[in-house]
């Protein structure tokens, strides 16, 4: 799993490499993003452990496998995170659209709905 995401980060997508740009080195709200982090059987484009967010940025060919993202989705918000989506268009051409959405889930103050795992959040790091 580690070289798979190792390879991921290598051959990111412009939209992944734009977004990376913005929320590398703490530069929204504080928040440690790492990108292509793996979480139990799949890898997440990026993820903030600390405020269990997950953004997964897709391309065209997540329009066909909407049932996989589905249970993607169902299985990392079984584990205690919030999911993001965003489509590469949207990272491209509204990026402070995209940037006001992830700080206003960072900045939310109602508690996540699915409480994390009694000592889970080691296993994520």
């Amino acid at each position: 799993m580690q070289n798979k995401a190792r390879q991921l980060r290598k051959t990111q997508t412009d939209a992944e490499r734009r977004l990376w740009q913005l929320l590398r080195n703490r530069s929204v709200a504080g928040c440690k993003f790492r990108r292509q982090h793996p979480v139990g059987p799949y890898i997440c484009d990026f993820a903030c452990i600390d405020r269990q967010l997950v953004i997964e940025v897709d391309g065209g060919q997540h329009a066909a496998q909407v049932e996989k993202d589905n249970a993607r989705t169902a299985y990392l918000e079984s584990k205690g995170f919030t999911v993001m989506r965003f489509w590469n268009h949207e990272v491209l051409t509204e990026t402070e659209a995209v940037l006001k959405r992830i700080l206003s889930m960072i900045s939310s103050d109602s508690p996540h709905p699915v409480p994390l795992p009694k000592g889970a959040r080691e296993r994520y790091q």
